[in-house]
């Protein structure tokens, strides 16, 4: 890992702005960016995340390089299940 290496997280969900605001400050996570992809699900299209039938966006993992190449991608099979955090974080020191 590059000692000054760059690095955010980031969530997009099909909840409005509103609502992620009122979620990262119930999680503590004010350093998570978060994007709404509310208006025309664009993001779940693009990368093919979107549950059409429930306007949901499948649980998913990209992790993306400082190229903005996309090095991992980790579809979970049921929006309940959690990714596999070991892999994400081995994919995430090897794209530093």
């Amino acid at each position: 890992m590059r000692e000054h290496a760059y690095r955010t997280t980031t969530t997009v969900s099909l909840d409005l702005p509103l609502t992620q605001a009122r979620w990262s400050v119930v999680a503590e996570a004010s350093d998570i960016v978060t994007y709404s992809d509310h208006r025309d699900a664009s993001f779940g299209l693009a990368y093919g995340v979107l549950i059409k039938e429930l306007r949901l966006l499948a649980r998913s993992v990209f992790v993306v390089d400082g190229s903005d190449v996309i090095r991992h991608v980790q579809i979970v099979p049921d929006v309940t299940s959690l990714p596999n955090f070991d892999a994400v974080l081995r994919a995430v020191r090897e794209a530093m």
